[in-house]
């Protein structure tokens, strides 16, 4: 080890775990992994969503607009180290993950919507060629490539919920149009009788 320096750590450092930062690298102490494991099993149990992508190949400047689209639909992207998140997979009981966490993998939770992690990273992979979907959980089920694709083709939570609530109202004003179809000829009714009787 005499000799190394962060910025050229060797190969014996590269098997404890490292964090690749802006002026070299610095080692993950095994608090930071506890921490690392903790955050990514609550994170997994609490998401509508997790949906795992391979990033090989993409720029700094194309990642930073992955992570500004993900910010505006409400999903968390994280580029996670694989050894960790099996880890986490197995502590929150999706252990079907493992099978996904090969290569360079990166992760989008969808906390509250399970459609919105899908639909930012396959918009992403289409104008991205080098940027790959894996998979994913959703509802705790796991999906492949094709399931997300087919996800990521439904319409948004929010317009889900405006075509719901439309579909409901609408028998309610045809309701409450059939209701006042009669009321409304019982007036016309009486206007008549009271105008024949002003007449005569």
């Amino acid at each position: 080890m005499e000799g190394l320096t962060r910025d050229d750590p060797g190969p014996l450092l590269f098997a404890e775990g490292l964090i690749f930062c802006k002026g070299g690298v610095k080692l993950i102490t095994l608090e930071k992994k506890k921490e690392i494991v903790a955050e990514l099993e609550q994170k997994l149990k609490s998401s509508k969503a997790a949906i795992l992508a391979d990033y090989r190949g993409i720029t700094v400047e194309e990642v930073t607009n992955l992570r500004r689209a993900c910010r505006d639909a409400g999903v968390e992207y994280k580029v996670v180290k694989n050894t960790l998140a099996k880890i986490a997979a197995e502590n929150s009981g999706f252990s079907v993950l493992n099978e996904l966490l090969t290569g360079p993998t990166a992760i989008a939770f969808g906390l509250e919507d399970p459609v919105a992690p899908a639909k930012v990273l396959m918009d992403f992979a289409k104008k991205n060629k080098n940027f790959e979907i894996k998979g994913g959980l959703v509802e705790g089920k796991l999906m492949g490539v094709s399931e997300i694709k087919t996800l990521a083709d439904l319409p948004s939570r929010e317009v889900l919920l405006s075509q719901v609530l439309r579909g409901f109202n609408a028998p309610l004003t045809n309701l409450c149009s059939v209701l006042q179809g009669p009321i409304r000829k019982l007036v016309y009714a009486l206007k008549a009788v009271q105008e024949q009787k002003q007449a005569s």
